[in-house]
């Protein structure tokens, strides 16, 4: 697929019908998710990214929760292996770092620990389930010229929309 790709910083109220049919695809439809696990109210106080296609066709998202939890990463099917998943990734990391924070962890699919660890993610539980489906939390420190001792949340826009991706 030689399409490119936008990745750009999200809200929740502009942006949760894209945000929630790529999440929808992937985690209700194709993986079984119940949805009002999916949507677990933690929206309106998270990050959001966003990638999209042709036409400005959502392929992929990612949110990042105040208390540094990295999750809800999901790329429609026919979009993967292109990169989107990491690049969605290295968002929500530089946004961490920029925000001052240490580290931030997630909950990763137990078939998905080998992406999360390409991108310096670290197993930190034993397996558990979530929705039925075999996790463990992983925790990324961060290392970065730019980062600061932790500070409040904030909602400030985390220079991303100046710097695109």
């Amino acid at each position: 697929m030689q399409h490119r790709i936008a990745f750009r910083e999200a809200t929740w109220p502009a942006d949760a019908e894209a945000l929630s049919q790529v999440r929808c695809e992937v985690f209700v439809e194709e993986q079984g998710v119940p949805e009002p696990l999916e949507f677990d109210g933690l929206d309106a106080a998270a990050l959001h990214w966003l990638a999209t296609g042709p036409g400005d066709e959502p392929v992929g998202t990612l949110r990042m929760l105040p208390s540094g939890q990295i999750g809800r990463m999901a790329v429609r099917e026919p979009w993967r292996g292109h990169g989107i998943g990491s690049r969605l990734l290295d968002c929500a990391l530089l946004a961490a770092a920029r925000h001052g924070w240490r580290e931030v962890w997630l909950n990763a699919q137990n078939g998905r620990i080998g992406f999360y660890a390409r991108h310096d993610f670290f197993v930190i539980s034993d397996t558990f389930e979530d929705a039925g489906i075999p996790h463990r939390r992983m925790l990324h420190r961060i290392h970065s010229p730019i980062a600061r001792p932790s500070q409040p949340w904030s909602r400030p826009n985390h220079g991303l929309a100046a710097h695109p991706l």
